[in-house]
């Protein structure tokens, strides 16, 4: 490599044979990159220009034809009560979880921010729910919170209080898919969180502390300021993934009792896949896709005057 560098710059190329030589190069770059950009074609923007097309049709899924429709699906979706009451379950359980996980979080980051082997592995054992899957950890917590043998109905008992019928409330479901989305959750956001705490540096705190600032004043003005990124990072990654809450609700509530826990990304699998509607459940991906990356975006914005990036 060394020798046909040198032999370049002894011998330099005229204009044109440069030009040729440089497109050369990208053309050879490129090719590295070709397999995957037709993988991502195949699989990402194929189906995703499809739905779109296939959101104006009515076409069901065991017939072959597609029957053009216009705007219909979404007319009929955003005229539709059903729509906005899957939309408002779905809106409460992503802000209970997002709150809830982040503020556990951030708590047990601060109390767990001690760089010693015990807490390495209070820390590892509170993450480890991280690695497990979804439909398992929903299969485990439809054990403990069953009505009868429940382990958690059990310890209620235990401390005198009635058990509560966890699944089969339309108040208490929602509640128990929030429990499993934190408990699973709860560790990989403590972890980001301690690596933000120790990011920032201690003579802030050092200085604060001459100047007579207490715990709490140090929290509001140094620690929260400073882990305005990495909240907004938990923030943005949490609310994505609350929004699609699917596996857990299909597991432990089919979206009951009484439709009471039926989520956005629950209702487009039941449309297409049990009632065969294609079209009108294209027109919903799209329609949500919208809201969501409309909200992510609206994040960004409304975040820019408060997150602090140091230096």
């Amino acid at each position: 490599m060394d020798t046909e560098k040198t032999l370049r710059q002894r011998t330099p190329l005229k204009a044109g044979k440069r030009i040729k030589f440089q497109t050369i190069q990208k053309l050879k770059d490129f090719s590295f990159a070709l397999p995957a950009l037709v993988l991502l074609a195949a699989f990402t923007y194929y189906p995703l220009l499809f739905s779109v097309y296939i959101s104006f049709t009515d076409w069901n899924l065991v017939k072959p034809v597609k029957k053009f429709i216009g705007f219909q699906n979404y007319e009929k979706l955003l005229t539709d009560e059903r729509f906005y009451h899957v939309l408002k379950i779905t809106f409460t359980y992503t802000i209970l979880d997002v709150v809830l996980t982040l503020a556990i979080g951030l708590l047990l980051a601060m109390l767990f921010n001690v760089q010693s082997r015990l807490f390495g592995f209070l820390r590892m054992f509170i993450f480890m729910p991280h690695y497990i899957s979804m439909v398992i950890a929903s299969m485990v917590f439809i054990w403990i919170l069953n009505n009868q043998y429940g382990i958690m109905n059990q310890l209620l008992q235990a401390i005198g209080m009635e058990p509560v019928r966890w699944l089969d409330s339309t108040t208490n479901a929602l509640w128990a898919l929030i429990m499993v989305a934190i408990w699973k959750s709860v560790g990989f956001t403590m972890l980001i969180f301690i690596a933000g705490l120790r990011s920032i540096p201690n003579e802030y705190y050092e200085a604060s502390s001459i100047d007579g600032a207490g715990r709490w004043q140090q929290f509001k003005s140094i620690t929260i300021p400073l882990l305005s990124p990495t909240l907004l990072f938990l923030l943005v990654t949490q609310f994505i993934s609350s929004m699609q809450v699917f596996q857990s609700v299909d597991v432990m509530t089919g979206g009951g009792p009484l439709e009471s826990t039926k989520v956005m990304v629950y209702w487009i699998y039941q449309m297409a896949f049990h009632d065969f509607r294609a079209g009108r459940s294209s027109a919903l991906v799209i329609i949500f896709f919208l809201i969501l990356i409309t909200l992510t975006i609206l994040q960004f914005v409304l975040s820019r005057k408060k997150v602090h990036y140091e230096g």
